[in-house]
């Protein structure tokens, strides 16, 4: 894989703050705002103090609503990514609207090449391909009960092949999307999540990571920046213990301890960097 080896591909899905709805609990629109906007902040100081860079992959109401934030997120060298138009609701237009919407209070000159669908939801690769990306990281490889069934679907990254739509041009080849997948272990396919994080001792995540790294030579991480909030002094949302189990300051130094460990053993980088990589080390085979 040439320069993409070694490499933890570090991200947070920043997004309104919806989920206790998936658990039956009421919450306002400001409130979501409200720990979504607060939770951003969180990482990005967290971020500043350990010497990390990552990618946001942000809805674009969360962008909108807390422009200054993602505009310093930029400017400290992090990347930003679509997460959909809103967390909660998803359709094909919201590829090319959330683009276009993140893109209009970014600095000039900023890109959005990357996408991940809410909930790693299946998205079909051309719409992705044609909205304007590079890469997507909607997959996660495992089997999770209620929620992913992913356990034979491969773990690395991959190209898939998109083909023609009806107002495509004839092309000789088809383009082809690379598809990052969050990271899962050989074998038992151990998740390297938030939620495996927080509900597991440290030194186990580490060990699983660099399982990971040493077989395939990065990791692709992702976690919430809701979660570095002090949710359960807020009373919980109703959210499950496994949910909420560790949050606030507590989470934020056990990701400090976790994020020192990941940059003594590897480089921590952006989605892109990485997909930047792939595509020299593969040809042009790509779309750039």
């Amino acid at each position: 894989m040439g320069d993409t080896a070694e490499r933890i591909l570090l991200s947070f899905d920043a997004e309104e703050f919806d989920i206790p709805h998936e658990f039956g609990r009421a919450i306002s629109e400001d409130e979501q705002m409200r720990i979504g906007r607060e939770g951003v902040q969180r990482v990005l100081d967290l971020l500043d103090e350990v010497g990390c860079r990552a990618t946001f992959f942000s809805t674009a109401r969360i962008v909108l609503h807390a422009p200054d934030l993602f505009r310093r997120a930029v400017n400290a060298g992090h990347e930003i990514a679509s997460h959909g138009y809103a967390h909660s609701t998803f359709e094909n237009a919201d590829l090319k609207r959330s683009r276009e919407a993140i893109l209009s209070v970014l600095p000039a000159g900023s890109s959005v090449v990357g996408f991940r669908r809410p909930r790693m939801a299946p998205t079909d690769a051309g719409e992705v391909l044609r909205a304007g990306y590079t890469y997507h990281s909607s997959e996660n490889p495992i089997w999770l009960p209620g929620r992913y069934n992913k356990f034979f679907s491969p773990r690395r990254w991959s190209f898939e092949a998109v083909g023609l739509g009806e107002s495509d041009p004839p092309r000789a080849e088809p383009l082809r999307l690379l598809k990052i997948p969050a990271a899962a272990t050989p074998l038992i396919r151990w998740p390297l999540f938030w939620l495996s994080f927080k509900n597991t001792p440290r030194v186990w995540t580490q060990a699983m990571t660099a399982w990971c790294l040493r077989t395939d030579g990065y990791a692709a991480l992702y976690f919430h920046p809701w979660e570095l909030c002090e949710l359960n002094a807020m009373g919980g949302f109703g959210l499950p213990r496994c949910v909420r189990r560790i949050d606030g300051d507590a989470l934020t130094d056990r990701l400090r301890r976790y994020l020192r460990w990941c940059k003594a053993r590897g480089e921590v980088c952006t989605y892109a960097e990485f997909a930047d990589g792939v595509r020299r080390a593969n040809g042009s085979a790509a779309r750039a």
